[in-house]
C-alpha cells in the first residue's frame, strides 16, 4: 500500500481540503506550504481518535485566535463517509471520531488477504552495519543491545520497500588483534605447567622480552576466557606441535601472528553462535585485515580532497575541524602506520563502491566523538553527508534486586551476551530482544533482570504474547481453523458500537501507520509501545461480559472473530518485525 492510504494520512487529506476551503474564503494569499498542517493521536479518546493543532500552531500567521481559527476549518469538513463526528476542544484543537463502519472496511483492506505495510515513495539500496563487536573476547551486552536494534531495524526498513544489507565489521587488525595473540601465548604457558606473572605498570620494555620472561603486558587481554582459547589451541595435536616448535625457536613474532589469528577465528566463531541463539544473522562479516591486505587504507589520502589531507610533524592530518569535529586528526603516523581512523575511512569508501546508496551504522555510547570526523571523510571523498548515518545504542545497566548489577570482567558475571541468555533461559531471545528495544536506543536502558525472568503477564512481552494466544485459543475452542476461516462477506459497523469493541477496532486499523511511522524514524521503541497498547485495547475487550464470543452466534460472532482475528495478525506482524516469537498457545492463555 502507499504511505498517502495510510489511515492518518486520509484524515489529513480532508484535513487539508478544509483548510484550502477555508484559506480561500479568508482571502488569505499564501500557500499552503507556509501553513503547518498536521495530524496526531487524540491526548484524550474522549475526544476522538485523532486531532490537529492547526489552529494553534497557524494563530501568529492568520492573526486570529485559535477557537475562531478551530471552529471556522471545522465547519469545512465535510465528509461523513469517514468521520462519525468532528468537534473543536479548547485551547484550539480539532478532533476527528472515525466511522466504525468506515474502521472495519479499512482494516480487512490492508489485512487481508496478507497484512500490507505501507511503501516509501523513494526506495533506497542500504547498508546497515552494526554490532561490530570487537573480536578480542565475547559480545558484551551493549552489543546485545545493539544487535537487538540492528536486526529489527533492518527489517523495519525492509517493510518500507528499502533493499537491507545487514553486516558486521570484523576489527582483525592492528595493536590489539596483537596484544590478543600475546595473551593467548602466555596461557599456553601457564596450561603447559609454567608459572606467569602480570605486569602491573607500564614500561618502554618490548613484547618479546617481557614473552620470555613469562610475563603479561599490562595492556594486554586477562579475561579468563582467554584461558578457553589456549586450551582448545593445544586440543589440536598439530597445532600444538607447530606451536611448540615455534616456542622451542623462541620465534615469538611468527607465532603471535599466528595466535592472534586463531583467537580472533575462535572469538568471532563464539560470536556468531551468540547472535544465531539471539536470532540475528548476517549477510556478510567483513574482514578489516582485507582492506589492509589490498591496500585500500593506504589509498585513503589520494581518495580525499587534497586540500583537506596535510602533514603536521611528520604525521598526515585529515582535516576534520572543515566538517565541524573540533580537531583535525591524524591518519598516519609518523613510523608510516595508519590510524584507525584511516581504515574506517577506507571501509566506508568501500562501502559506497559496492553499490550502496544509504549507510547506516549503529555504535556504542563511546564512540559519539568519532563521528563528525567520519561524517566529514564521507563528504571529502564526494558522497552527501546525508547518506551516512551514525544511531548510538547507548549503555545497558542489569538491574536484581533494585540494584545495579555490578559487571566483572575476572567472574564473567553478566558481562556477555551469552551470560544474559543462558540467565533468561527458555525465553531468552524473545524476553532479551524485547527489553532491548522497548526504549529509544539513544538512552540508557535499564534492564530488569526480575521483571524479565517472570513468566506472567506482568512481563510486557509476555502480555503481548498471552493476547495472541488468546486469540488462537478462542478459534481453537470453536474449532475453526485460523487458516480457513473466511471474514464475513458484508461487513456492519453497527456491531462495533460499544467502547470496548470501538477502541480494539481503531488500535488494529492503525497498525500499518504505527509501522510506517517506526520505520521511517527508526525508532523500534514505538512499535512495542503500539503492540502493549493494543494487547491492552484487547484485554479489556476480552473482560468484557458482553464480548463472550463463544455464547455469540450469527453475524454478532462472525464481526467479533473478524476483529480478533485482525487482533492476531497485527499482535504476530508486529511481533515478527521485532523478531520475536507469537506462540499460539501459552500456559496461562486462558488466565
Amino acid at each position: 500500500m502507499k504511505a498517502n492510504q495510510l489511515l492518518k494520512n486520509l484524515v489529513l487529506k480532508e484535513l487539508e481540503t478544509a483548510v484550502k476551503s477555508y484559506l480561500s474564503k479568508l482571502n488569505v494569499d499564501l500557500p499552503l506550504s507556509d501553513f503547518k498542517i498536521r495530524i496526531e493521536y487524540s491526548r484524550d479518546e474522549k475526544f476522538g481518535d485523532y486531532s490537529s493543532p492547526f489552529a494553534l500552531e497557524n494563530k501568529n500567521l492568520l492573526k486570529l485566535n485559535p477557537k475562531e481559527i478551530a471552529e471556522a476549518v471545522l465547519l469545512e469538513i465535510k465528509n461523513d463517509s469517514i468521520f462519525e463526528f468532528v468537534t473543536f476542544s479548547p485551547p484550539g484543537f480539532i478532533n476527528f471520531r472515525i466511522r466504525s463502519s468506515f474502521l472495519v472496511q479499512y482494516a480487512k483492506s490492508v489485512m487481508e488477504p496478507v497484512v500490507s505495510f505501507a511503501k516509501t515513495e523513494t526506495t533506497e539500496n542500504v547498508l546497515l552495519e552494526f554490532v561490530s563487536a570487537n573480536p578480542t573476547g565475547p559480545m558484551n551486552i551493549v552489543s546485545a543491545r545493539s544487535a537487538a536494534y540492528g536486526d529489527a531495524l533492518a527489517n523495519l526498513l525492509l517493510s518500507l520497500g528499502h533493499t537491507v544489507k545487514r553486516e558486521f565489521y570484523v576489527n582483525d587488525y592492528g595493536n590489539q588483534v596483537y596484544l590478543l595473540g600475546v595473551a593467548v601465548l602466555l596461557r599456553i604457558f601457564e596450561e603447559k605447567g609454567e608459572s606467569i606473572s602480570f605486569q602491573e605498570e607500564e614500561s618502554d620494555e618490548s613484547v618479546f622480552p617481557l614473552i620470555e620472561k613469562r610475563i603479561l603486558p599490562k595492556e594486554s587481554y586477562r579475561g579468563e576466557y582467554i584461558k578457553d582459547i589456549a586450551k582448545e589451541l593445544l586440543i589440536d595435536g598439530t597445532k600444538r606441535k607447530q606451536v611448540e616448535e615455534w616456542i622451542s625457536k623462541k620465534n615469538w613474532e611468527e607465532l603471535v601472528q599466528f595466535l592472534s589469528k586463531y583467537a580472533v577465528e575462535y572469538n568471532l566463531s563464539r560470536q556468531k553462535e551468540d547472535l544465531k541463539l539471539f536470532g540475528v544473522n548476517f549477510d556478510l562479516f567483513y574482514s578489516e585485515r582485507s582492506l589492509h591486505e589490498v591496500g585500500a587504507v593506504e589509498a585513503v589520502p589520494s581518495l580525499l580532497k587534497k586540500e583537506d589531507v596535510t602533514t603536521i610533524d611528520g604525521k598526515l592530518h585529515f582535516l576534520s575541524t572543515k566538517y565541524g569535529d573540533d580537531k583535525d586528526r591524524v591518519i598516519r603516523r609518523e613510523d608510516g602506520r595508519p590510524t584507525y581512523l584511516m581504515a574506517d575511512i577506507a571501509y566506508h569508501y568501500d562501502k559506497y563502491k559496492r553499490g550502496f546508496d544509504k549507510l547506516i551504522d549503529i555504535w556504542g555510547p563511546d564512540h559519539y566523538g568519532y563521528i563528525a570526523r567520519l561524517k566529514g571523510a564521507v563528504e571529502s571523498f564526494g558522497k552527501p553527508k546525508e547518506s551516512f548515518m551514525v544511531l548510538i545504542a547507548q549503555q545497558v545497566n542489569l538491574i536484581e534486586n533494585k540494584e545495579k548489577v555490578k559487571m566483572s570482567k575476572r567472574l564473567g558475571i553478566f558481562q556477555t551476551m551469552r551470560d544474559l541468555l543462558a540467565y533468561l533461559g527458555k525465553n531468552g531471545k524473545d524476553v532479551g530482544r524485547y527489553f532491548f528495544l522497548m526504549r529509544s536506543s539513544d538512552a540508557p536502558l535499564d534492564f530488569d533482570l526480575d521483571l524479565a525472568k517472570d513468566e506472567s503477564d506482568k512481563n510486557p512481552v509476555f502480555y503481548i504474547q498471552y493476547a495472541h494466544a488468546r486469540v488462537c485459543s478462542i478459534f481453537r475452542e470453536l474449532q475453526i481453523s485460523l487458516s480457513d476461516w473466511k471474514a464475513p462477506s458484508t461487513l456492519n459497523g453497527e456491531w462495533f458500537q460499544s467502547e470496548e469493541r470501538l477502541r480494539l477496532l481503531f488500535w488494529v486499523s492503525r497498525f500499518q501507520e504505527e509501522v510506517y511511522d517506526t520505520a521511517t524514524n527508526l525508532e523500534p521503541h514505538r512499535l512495542t509501545n503500539y503492540l502493549q497498547s493494543l494487547s491492552k485495547a484487547f484485554t479489556k475487550f476480552y473482560s468484557h461480559k458482553d464480548n463472550r464470543i463463544k455464547e455469540k452466534q450469527g453475524e454478532e460472532r462472525d464481526h467479533l472473530l473478524l476483529l480478533i482475528y485482525f487482533t492476531k495478525l497485527s499482535i504476530a506482524s508486529g511481533l515478527e518485525l521485532l523478531g520475536i516469537s507469537a506462540p499460539e498457545k501459552m500456559s496461562k492463555e486462558e488466565a
